[in-house]
């Protein structure tokens, strides 16, 4: 509890008949004398008991308005942090129900309080306490670049909090105001919660590319630019096997940099050159990658393991003209069923070219054909393609042969020439 001095001078302060302006000075002269004269083990009862008699209603809004604003002023530079956080906290349930005419002070509170949250690394109270900032507010004017980066600081704190579905939410929302802000900081920012949504959500091809064009900002140190490129490739990896993600592989392969981040270059380059990739190769990328990007899917495997057996497969085909379904499950680690059904899967998304014959229990690349998916047509053996392609070149040669006859010698070709 406050002492009785202090509560005898709040008192008479809230009873004084002076000027509001009078009174606004005579609360900031006691405000800065508890904060400077004050016990510690005191000073969190005397402040809140302060603050109770700055918003009662014998205090006209007048008067509390500016002693409010200069009470979070004062409250930020007290050196214990709990102090603060305690009194900005009461402040603010004090304030619920009169919102509407402390809305600039309310806002300024939740700032700081955000600030201390931050520090703690408690970010998910830190996106609570910014959510409540009140961004349409009925008192004052805010600027589109206010609200942008109040979005932006949520959409951090929620990230680091693991909570990437509610952060896209607000991502919706900055995305209709960042064409207004100039700054290129601000711009850097979303930029990178954008890509780390997108991540989050296992979007991994429009990540990787939002994370590659982060690497090239100069805005970004160095350090960082490398981060964001390691991370670029890590979503590449992650990828569903298709052409999207080969040309994503592509991009990254011939990225000067690259070979720099050796254990992500090491996996990358062997998806790009199409090699199969060994069970320890993966666990040591497994090792390295958020939570989120081994959470298991419904079907229980992870978004890495889906990744690795999509390439493998689209490795397989690269080798094979055709391999038995019994095989391909031994080579992917699956039981012949899933081999089966992941195969159909990307034949039919249009992500691996060729057919499966389920009498025989056979499957059939086609690794020279288009797997744009648009116009995928369906595929025989390789080489039953091959010997229609050299049955054309002879007829083409026989006709390249008659029309140089023809040329040549025409009294011949009339005599000998069946017609």
């Amino acid at each position: 509890m406050a002492s009785p001095d202090i509560l005898s001078q709040l008192s008479s302060l809230e009873m004084s008949s002076a000027s509001q302006g009078d009174k606004a000075t005579a609360f900031t002269s006691l405000l800065r004398s508890i904060i400077s004269n004050v016990p510690a083990q005191q000073l969190r009862q005397s402040l809140t008991a302060f603050i109770d008699t700055v918003l009662s209603d014998s205090v006209g809004i007048v008067t509390s308005r500016p002693v409010l604003s200069e009470c979070v002023t004062a409250i930020s530079g007290i050196k214990s942090t709990d102090i603060k956080k305690v009194v900005y906290v009461y402040t603010l349930e004090k304030l619920r129900p009169k919102i509407i005419s402390f809305e600039e002070q309310d806002c300024n509170i939740r700032e700081s309080l955000a600030d201390i949250y931050e520090a703690e690394e408690e970010n998910g109270e830190a996106a609570k306490v910014l959510q409540g900032i009140q961004l349409n507010p009925h008192q004052r004017q805010i600027s589109d670049e206010f609200r942008l980066k109040v979005y932006i600081r949520i959409m951090r704190n929620l990230l680091e909090d693991d909570e990437a579905i509610t952060a896209s939410d607000y991502l919706n929302r900055a995305t209709l105001l960042i064409h207004t802000c100039p700054d290129a900081t601000v711009n850097l920012q979303f930029q990178m919660c954008q890509a780390r949504i997108l991540d989050s959500k296992r979007d991994f091809l429009n990540a990787c590319s939002k994370y590659h064009q982060l690497s090239f900002s100069p805005v970004v140190d160095e350090a960082d630019r490398m981060q964001c490129l390691s991370a670029a490739m890590t979503c590449a990896i992650l990828a569903g096997a298709g052409p999207l993600r080969s040309r994503s592989l592509a991009t990254l392969y011939k990225d000067e940099r690259s070979p720099q981040l050796q254990h992500d270059y090491s996996l990358l380059e062997k998806m790009y050159l199409d090699r199969l990739l060994t069970q320890k190769e993966v666990d040591e990328f497994a090792a390295r990658l958020r939570p989120h990007q081994v959470a298991r899917l419904s079907d229980g495997t992870t978004v890495l393991t889906k990744a690795v057996i999509e390439h493998n497969l689209l490795g397989a085909s690269k080798l094979y003209n055709n391999i038995g379904v019994e095989e391909l499950g031994v080579l992917l680690g699956l039981s012949p069923e899933k081999a089966e059904e992941y195969a159909a899967r990307m034949i039919e998304q249009g992500r691996l070219s060729g057919q499966i014959d389920q009498i025989d229990r056979l499957i059939y690349f086609d690794s020279t054909a288009s797997t744009g998916g648009a116009s995928a047509e369906r595929v025989v053996g390789r080489q039953l393609r091959k010997w229609d392609e050299n049955i054309g070149a002879l007829a083409q040669a026989v006709e390249n042969i008659t029309s140089m006859l023809q040329n040549d010698y025409p009294d011949f070709v009339a005599a000998n020439l069946a017609h």
